[in-house]
């Protein structure tokens, strides 16, 4: 018979003493468990944000550019951090926002569920709880468990899902124009993955033996590249991987952003203004040219990896 441990509930101060200094800063670092809870892929803008007199906990953006605010306590919600919540809201033009504590007061969920339901769809917001937990003497182990989201969160996600064969989101059907003319200016690149699809992002592999992936992004406001690993692999793995190339990387495809970050993959971006039609040659030429260049650079730092 398996020897079944009993999991048991760990104060979290246990974990991060300090809110500040302990638990922001690791979120800031593992910011895809906190996205993997709630549906979005993460990446950290930065912390303890000056707005006013106040600095907010923690800024991050979705792959589609949206600004994402993150409030944390590790106490039980309280007014005064739901002000905060608001005030930051205007002075950072976020979009998300994500209020993290280990309880969470009925008024302040009935507050979050009013904001969901009163506020222009462009807003979401959400209560995540967080527990941490062990088994026996194993290492302590967040657990977010969402308390609030959006009334229709669940079936936009679903609806995003279908967006990689095209379908649904007030998104979709732009994000399929683009990516048509990517392959018209780039037929080539079908070979590599890329499709016509209702999704933000696209993937770029030479083979399938390949344990690597290039992705390349439209957002709003720009576009991007960026070298990650095969489903399920973090950002830490990933650079964990390339620090022994990583000055050959970056002399094959130029600056880039994140190299050595444990939270973020290593990236290149531009803003540009995507939503004009007109920067739509720019903007793919610019992606179909760094998105080969990290192809091969990966290729050739990894071909005699140990």
């Amino acid at each position: 018979m398996a020897n079944i441990g009993k999991l048991i509930d760990v104060k979290p101060r246990a974990a991060w003493q300090n809110e500040a200094h302990d638990f922001t800063p690791w979120l800031a670092e593992n910011l895809n468990q906190l996205g993997e809870a709630i549906g979005l892929v993460l990446e950290p803008e930065g912390t303890e944000i000056a707005v006013g007199a106040f600095s907010a906990d923690l800024l991050a953006k979705d792959v589609s550019g949206r600004r994402v605010l993150i409030e944390n306590q590790l106490e039980t919600t309280d007014h005064s951090h739901l002000g905060q919540i608001m005030t930051y809201l205007s002075g950072l033009d976020a979009e998300i926002v994500i209020w993290v504590a280990t309880s969470f007061r009925d008024q302040h969920v009935s507050a979050l569920d009013w904001l969901n339901e009163h506020t222009s769809d462009n807003f979401s917001f959400f209560a995540v709880k967080l527990r941490v937990v062990q088994i026996e003497n194993s290492k302590l182990a967040p657990i977010f468990e969402v308390v609030a989201r959006p009334n229709e969160w669940e079936r936009s996600l679903h609806r995003a899902s279908k967006e990689k064969t095209g379908e649904s989101s007030t998104y979709a059907p732009v994000r399929r124009r683009f990516w048509q003319r990517y392959l018209e200016l780039h037929p080539e690149d079908a070979e590599l993955g890329v499709k016509v699809s209702g999704a933000p992002t696209q993937w770029l592999r030479k083979s399938e033996s390949h344990d690597f992936n290039v992705a390349i992004y439209r957002a709003t406001t720009g576009v991007g590249v960026f070298l990650r690993g095969v489903r399920g692999a973090t950002a830490e793995e990933m650079q964990a991987r390339l620090a022994p190339h990583a000055k050959l990387f970056v002399e094959l495809v130029g600056d880039v952003s994140n190299i050595g970050s444990t939270s973020s993959h290593p990236a290149k971006e531009i803003e540009l203004n995507t939503v004009d039609e007109a920067n739509w040659d720019q903007a793919i030429g610019w992606l179909h040219e760094q998105g080969h260049a990290f192809l091969n650079a990966a290729l050739e730092v990894f071909e005699n990896e140990s």
